[in-house]
């Protein structure tokens, strides 16, 4: 039998020395379970969503009606995983759906954090599609890179913009069968 001391803790990928809730600018991805293409498919360069994937669009869309100092950049739903700009603004103090970042711990994930964020964004996915019946998981965790500045932030739009363009040479992500 394996003790308390022994369990399975998982890893956190963030900088353990940045406050995820301050103000910045974030670039996500974020992985369907196993890079299955659940969302649609490429068809001549472009994105075609279907029921799930149109669902993981709208509520990345409500991501700032929910929390109101969020502002959103550039985005695309991809097949089987999307990508991106996050800016957190704490010039906004007005919240609708967690308290002040410093009032609350769930789970180790401050409220109001880029963690909290996109915990309330694959959670809102996972119900809307599990209630139309379809079986759907997100990969675990999420990658996330924080834009320092002006060149990374155009580097990361042009890589989100023409991301469906390069779908089939991204081993990373094309599962398609």
């Amino acid at each position: 039998m394996v003790g308390p001391e022994h369990k399975f803790h998982r890893r956190s990928v963030r900088l353990k020395c940045f406050d995820y809730s301050n103000s910045g600018w974030y670039y996500i991805t974020i992985c369907v379970r196993r890079y299955e293409c659940l969302f649609g498919k490429i068809v001549n360069g472009k994105v075609r969503l279907n029921e799930m994937g149109s669902i993981s669009y709208e509520c990345w869309e409500s991501i700032p009606s929910h929390f109101p100092f969020v502002e959103l950049d550039e985005f695309i739903v991809m097949p089987n995983h999307v990508h991106g700009i996050i800016i957190i603004d704490r010039s906004v103090r007005a919240q609708h759906v967690e308290p002040l970042q410093d009032e609350r711990k769930f789970q180790n994930i401050v409220a109001g954090s880029l963690s909290s964020i996109i915990r309330s964004y694959k959670a809102a996915v996972t119900k809307k599609c599990r209630e139309r019946g379809n079986d759907f998981e997100w990969h675990r965790n999420f990658y996330e890179h924080i834009i320092r500045n002006e060149q990374e932030l155009y580097n990361i739009r042009k890589y989100i913009r023409y991301n469906t363009l390069k779908w089939r040479d991204d081993d990373e992500y094309y599962r398609e069968g």
